[in-house]
């Protein structure tokens, strides 16, 4: 282990303890990362993974029952459903709302996958055709993704808030999240290790006020509004500790952020 000066020692030991315990197969069972887990084929995985994570907000038991609700939708099969619908099966979708995503935004983004499944095999494309191999995270890849769907002019404006973009300094909690699902290694048998062309170390932690709070309860960063830049900060602390994969942290910060929720417990550094 690097040198570590006592304070970066003592959550640096914080960290690993957490990501140990909670990096486990028994936590796919009460995230909604359970959802894209029901499924084998690749593309099916990132369908319901991507809609998975732009509703994963609120209350995860909403989140989880919604996207299940939406895979039923698509009879189970989302990939077969994305590239072949017929229009009576996609007026059964009217309806489906989750917080603020509405229908006119689930279509949007059925149009959206259904184009870009005729010609690639992988969601990935839609990421990495902006990723320059020696990038050192994927803000460009984000911006890339956000600004392809949107080039179609006919889609609504509405729609935006839905896929973030670190152009407007959004944390991209969601995407991020996604992201570290496709790309991380699944031998802990939670992320998937879908993803070549993103590597573990390009990721950016996810964060959002609950991830911020504890981050800066550590001495991580300092506090403040979770943006663009609070996450570039917050994973740049991470790679101290691990350089090829600092999201495997993100299970540590959100495991302290529940029992931080449930017992009231704020994590207290020993040095």
């Amino acid at each position: 282990m690097q040198s570590f000066s006592p304070k970066q020692e003592a959550q640096y030991n914080l960290l690993q303890h957490y990501w140990e315990r909670y990096e486990q197969p028994a936590f796919v069972t009460d995230d909604v990362i359970q959802v894209p887990h029901r499924f084998s084929k690749l593309q099916d995985i990132e369908i319901a993974g991507f809609f998975t994570a732009l509703l994963a907000w609120g209350q995860r038991i909403t989140t989880i029952k919604n996207s299940f609700r939406l895979m039923e939708l698509m009879d189970n099969a989302p990939h077969q459903f994305i590239l072949n619908h017929t229009p009576k099966e996609l007026k059964a979708l009217e309806g489906f709302v989750h917080r603020t995503f509405q229908t006119t935004d689930l279509l949007t983004l059925i149009d959206f996958l259904q184009v870009h499944y005729q010609t690639h095999q992988s969601l990935e494309t839609a990421f990495t055709r902006y990723l320059s191999p020696d990038a050192i995270n994927t803000e460009a890849a984000l911006i890339g993704f956000h600004n392809l769907i949107f080039a179609n002019p006919y889609y609504p404006t509405r729609t935006k808030k839905h896929i973030a973009t670190p152009s407007k300094n959004s944390a991209c909690k969601r995407l991020n999240m996604f992201l570290r699902w496709m790309v991380r290694k699944k031998a802990n048998g939670v992320d998937f290790e879908l993803w070549q062309n993103i590597k573990p170390h390009q990721l950016i932690c996810p964060i959002d006020t609950h991830v911020g709070n504890i981050a800066s309860q550590l001495g991580l960063i300092s506090p403040s509004t979770a943006n663009w830049q609070q996450a570039i900060a917050l994973t740049e602390v991470l790679k101290g500790f691990s350089a090829t994969d600092p999201v495997q942290y993100d299970f540590a910060l959100f495991g302290l952020g529940i029992e931080q929720r449930r017992t009231g417990f704020i994590p207290q550094l020993k040095y």
